[in-house]
């Protein structure tokens, strides 16, 4: 019994960190990296994700790459009197000590010229660096799904 439950342990190991949705750098951890499935020739997909900020010092998002699209940017979503704009950002601010949430109608990763499209269907990953100005490069697998993940985040995020 002992022995089939070491063997099972063994097994499951490599699953369980293989399919892990936390990325860890020194201070930062960036979790539940996703994707929704890309609609039948939508020209662009949006990547969302939390950076928590376990530091003293905050730190700044800089840029984003991934092999699945030419490019990938920086966006919010803004009022602009009654209507919600999508414009692209610089840079965002990781708070110290704070959580930073990409979602829907939040900040978000927009990639633009997309090359892979098989990637972009439900239960596939692609790889994303988020690049930071003090931490680094952040390699991180992103989920892509049909349906967003439970809702908890979606609303929330730092300015």
């Amino acid at each position: 019994m002992l022995k089939s439950s070491l063997l099972l342990a063994a097994l499951l190991l490599p699953f369980c960190a293989a399919n892990a949705d936390e990325y860890k750098t020194d201070d930062l951890i960036v979790s539940n990296p996703w994707s929704q499935e890309l609609p039948p020739n939508a020209p662009t997909v949006a990547a969302y994700f939390v950076i928590h900020n376990k530091g003293k010092y905050p730190d700044r998002l800089l840029s984003v790459d991934t092999p699945v699209a030419a490019k990938a940017e920086l966006h919010e979503h803004v009022m602009q009197g009654d209507l919600m704009k999508m414009q692209r950002v610089p840079s965002v601010a990781v708070p110290a000590g704070g959580d930073l949430t990409f979602a829907p109608m939040a900040y978000h990763v927009m990639l633009l010229d997309l090359k892979d499209r098989s990637l972009l269907r439900d239960g596939q990953h692609f790889p994303l660096t988020l690049n930071f100005e003090k931490a680094g490069p952040v390699n991180v697998e992103v989920l892509v799904q049909k349906q967003p993940p439970m809702a908890g985040h979606e609303h929330m995020h730092a300015q």
